[in-house]
């Protein structure tokens, strides 16, 4: 009988184990209380995301439990309106380039490098010079946090990367610093996407500035080139993945984004496998991340 009751003990306690290992390694990965629970992705940064009144916003991205919007475009009431849904509503800021269409483009166009030639009117930015990253951490980032923000979503990050930018190392270091600094002092999340050599090369990981990353491009992508979507190569695609686990074992937040042709089937299918694989949470879209290409419910992880 104490046999019997020795081995049921075991048994539940195995069971006990492998829950906690399983939320432990829950989609996502963070600890942090503001993201406790968080199952969804939305990267909402492209045309039609935010048409309508707040309501209109509410209702297309409201499902999701971590949604990203254009820091400029967004209204205070746009924000609120998916905070009163449940999300965590991070802005989108792109901090290595610098973009025509932005209400600051006059004050920083000074700093603008060569032209990205996959993106019209817009240039990568010489952050190694301290009047850009000035007006990006001391005005215009606050300007668009007063607006209710959850944190900061940086891109282009990764213009340091080998054979770019070498001269902008130090520059965007000193600049995710700052900006770190700005949104966790009021108790704010800073998130970034792609990257991941110069931000673990150049010491920003270590620092402790980032709470969540999000990784681009992963199993499929938009070949500018061809004008097509492709899958990538095995070498990318599992280098894309070691780098989500590497994040995701230094605590942070982790997200994958694929680009596809279309919302449903096999290349939806693998992407959302390989991201979950890895425990970050999927979004699929289209190179635009246009809002006709939103599923009717989140991507999620079984």
């Amino acid at each position: 009988m104490k046999s019997v009751m020795r081995i049921a003990l075991i048994g539940a306690a195995l069971t006990t184990l492998a829950l906690a290992l399983i939320s432990s390694a829950r989609a996502g990965g963070s600890d942090d209380p503001q993201l406790a629970g968080a199952e969804s992705f939305a990267f909402g940064i492209g045309n039609g995301m935010l048409s309508g009144n707040s309501d209109a916003l509410a209702r297309r991205l409201g499902d999701y439990d971590v949604v990203v919007v254009d820091g400029e475009e967004a209204s205070p009431r746009d924000v609120s309106a998916l905070q009163d849904e449940g999300a965590t509503v991070l802005a989108y800021l792109s901090v290595g380039t610098i973009e025509k269409w932005r209400g600051w483009y006059s004050n920083v166009k000074r700093y603008r490098l060569a032209a990205w030639q996959d993106w019209k009117d817009e240039w990568f930015a010489d952050v190694s010079k301290r009047g850009l990253r000035d007006a990006l951490a001391e005005e215009i980032a606050p300007d668009i946090l007063e607006k209710g923000f959850d944190g900061l979503f940086l891109d282009n990050v990764d213009m340091m990367e080998p054979n770019r930018y070498k001269k902008q190392r130090a520059g965007m270091r000193d600049l995710v610093a700052q900006l770190g600094g700005l949104v966790h002092a009021d108790g704010g999340l800073l998130f970034a996407q792609n990257g991941y050599w110069g931000l673990r090369k150049f010491g920003i990981l270590k620092d402790g500035h980032l709470d969540g990353w999000n990784r681009e491009d992963v199993t499929w992508t938009y070949d500018f080139d061809r004008r097509e979507y492709v899958r990538n190569s095995s070498r990318d695609r599992d280098e894309a993945l070691d780098d989500l686990a590497a994040m995701r074992d230094r605590g942070l937040f982790t997200m994958a984004t694929n680009y596809t042709k279309r919302s449903t089937g096999a290349a939806v299918q693998e992407s959302i496998d390989d991201a979950c694989a890895v425990g970050a949470l999927p979004f699929i879209g289209d190179i635009g991340l246009t809002a006709k290409r939103l599923p009717r419910s989140p991507y999620v992880c079984p």
